[in-house]
């Protein structure tokens, strides 16, 4: 969920009870991301799962219901730890940037991944996804979401090739910075990190959010918000 510099405070330090308040039940954070993002992981029984950027914790907690064996949290943000730290005792989670060495993890420990929400926040995506191959099984799993490269186009205007940083304030005052770029560029960075795109998946509103979030979701029935992939390692040993 978030980014920092190894060691540094993380943007969303400030902010993280705020964020839990919001994503516990928000349209696009509970009632879209996760029900897409956890569809296309399918069944973790008895799996171990690497959730990357673990906010507060909610992903975690989902995985422990749906029956995973172990799950892991790293987050940069030690606010986002403490909160999940203690809303999912059944997990164990991690202080630290996605960018730095998961030093405590071995090669090949984990079953599957998710990244959800994180990889436009980070400044070297392709040091932190050559990790995530590294530490997840040969033919592991990880599924990424992230904003839709059009919506940020349509919203923010200028190419759609663009590839820059961006700085907003969300919220209630939320400052933040991701990175917006073409989809042609999000996948060289896949491939360049060891991972074939098995599948790609344009989520449609939930029928929880359709009832709850109706105006939303009818603008998500035209334009896509958010874009979800699931990446096979190759286990190549490239790093």
């Amino acid at each position: 969920m978030t980014s920092g510099s190894p060691g540094g405070p993380s943007m969303y330090d400030i902010f993280a009870e705020e964020f839990l308040g919001h994503a516990t039940d928000s349209a696009y954070n509970a009632h879209y991301d996760r029900p897409a993002v956890l569809a296309v992981l399918g069944e973790v029984r008895d799996l171990d799962v690497l959730d990357l950027g673990c906010g507060p914790g909610l992903y975690a907690q989902e995985l422990i219901e749906r029956g995973a064996a172990r799950v892991v949290g790293v987050d940069a943000s030690s606010e986002m730890v403490r909160l999940a730290r203690h809303r999912v005792p059944g997990a164990t989670f991690h202080r630290q940037d996605l960018q730095a060495p998961l030093s405590w993890a071995a090669d090949g420990e984990f079953d599957a991944a998710v990244m959800p929400l994180v990889i436009h926040h980070l400044d070297d995506r392709v040091s932190a996804l050559r990790e995530a191959a590294r530490v997840l099984r040969p033919g592991g799993r990880l599924v990424v979401s992230t904003v839709h490269p059009t919506g940020d186009w349509l919203r923010l205007g200028g190419s759609y090739f663009a590839v820059e940083k961006v700085h907003e304030r969300w919220g209630d005052g939320w400052d933040v910075s991701f990175w917006r770029q073409p989809l042609e560029a999000t996948c060289d960075e896949f491939a360049a990190s060891g991972f074939l795109i098995e599948r790609l998946h344009e989520p449609r509103p939930s029928a929880q959010m359709r009832e709850r979030f109706p105006e939303e979701a009818a603008k998500l029935d035209v334009s896509p918000g958010f874009i979800v992939f699931s990446l096979i390692n190759r286990g190549t040993g490239l790093r």
